[in-house]
């Protein structure tokens, strides 16, 4: 009979159930916090059941999925893990949110090295507040110790989303027209887009550490400009429910320029003008851009201020303002293409 070797274990080899099992029971009660009535079972099941919401005539799914991208390096350099949860949940229903639906239910992804209950528990609690701000139940997600792939207690995350909507509420609708208003919502400064130009801006170029407290910043210092969370914009689309707005667009990668024009149609001849003067240019933005990042590369990598633009029809526009409270504001509005650049600014 072969000799058993005590020390060829799963443990051994990097990865740690009993950690695993330990986190499944901190998990529990975060995600219970988040749940909604269609939920059905709750969190240690194979798979996730969520019975549609009660109301729709002809109700459609809406599905997201995204990271929070270089975002995280951040995170573990700062030790501040709370809210890059928050992110990874906006990043995926605020593209949910643009199609007019309802966010239901989410589940994550944590992958990591070394896994560190501690930390990962403080990742997915940001995961629930993120949840109970978009209104949407945790219902699961997955936790791999992977010590070959990632080193030490690096970690990644990946989130997924889905939502509802009746398919004659679904946006974009086809009816965008020329003088249609666009209405700008702020966003915090970064969100979780474009950390990788301002990370190395920052911390290479000007060389600026984490705990540094540069005036641009108005008494922030680095680690909360880079760490501070994406706005999940929930609450503005459920106060336009029943409104007439047109179209929406979330405002991450591509910035200012690849973005909005997402709302057209391979057919559609308009263009999007957006005054400048109208918004303001967040403190970790006017340091980079301080530090010599042509306007041009600012505006395709970064929101610039804007965290999602809604489009609405002229005669509504005072309306939907009201409705969406004072940090909405009018940034712009449709133009004729006519050859030219699909954004303009001016």
């Amino acid at each position: 009979m072969e000799e058993i070797d005590s020390s060829l274990t799963y443990k051994a080899a990097g990865v740690d159930i009993d950690a695993g099992e330990a986190l499944v029971e901190r998990i529990g009660p975060l995600a219970k916090s988040t749940t909604r009535p269609e939920v059905l079972g709750g969190i240690g099941g194979f798979a996730s059941l969520c019975r549609l919401p009660t109301g729709y005539r002809e109700p459609i799914l809406v599905s997201g999925t995204d990271g929070v991208g270089t975002k995280l390096k951040t995170a573990l350099a700062a030790n501040r893990h709370d809210t890059i949860g928050v992110d990874l949940v906006a990043m995926c229903v605020n593209d949910v949110l643009v199609t007019g639906a309802e966010p239901l239910f989410f589940l994550d992804y944590f992958a990591t090295g070394a896994l560190d209950v501690e930390t990962a528990a403080t990742v997915i609690a940001g995961i629930a507040d993120g949840c109970r701000q978009a209104g949407c139940a945790l219902v699961g997600g997955e936790t791999a110790e992977l010590p070959g792939l990632y080193h030490g207690k690096d970690y990644d995350l990946a989130g997924f989303c889905v939502g509802v909507v009746e398919r004659d509420e679904i946006r974009p609708r086809t009816d965008l027209a020329v003088g249609d208003v666009v209405i700008g919502l702020p966003s915090a400064g970064l969100h979780s887009n474009g950390h990788s130009l301002a990370r190395k801006v920052v911390l290479e170029h000007l060389a600026l550490p984490l705990d540094a407290t540069p005036p641009e910043l108005e008494g922030a210092s680095v680690a909360d400009e880079l760490l501070r969370p994406t706005i999940i914009y929930a609450a503005a689309f459920r106060a336009l429910k029943g409104t007439a707005w047109k179209a929406a667009a979330h405002i991450t990668g591509g910035g200012l320029v690849e973005n909005p024009p997402r709302i057209f149609g391979d057919d559609v001849q308009l263009a999007i003008e957006l005054d400048t003067s109208t918004w303001r240019l967040p403190p970790i933005m006017k340091l980079i851009a301080r530090a010599g990042v042509a306007e041009l590369e600012l505006r395709r990598t970064f929101n610039c201020g804007l965290g999602m633009i809604i489009v609405v029809p002229p005669d509504a526009a005072a309306d939907i303002l009201a409705t969406l409270g004072p940090d909405a504001r009018v940034v712009g509005s449709l133009v004729p293409r006519d050859g030219g650049d699909a954004v303009r600014f001016r």
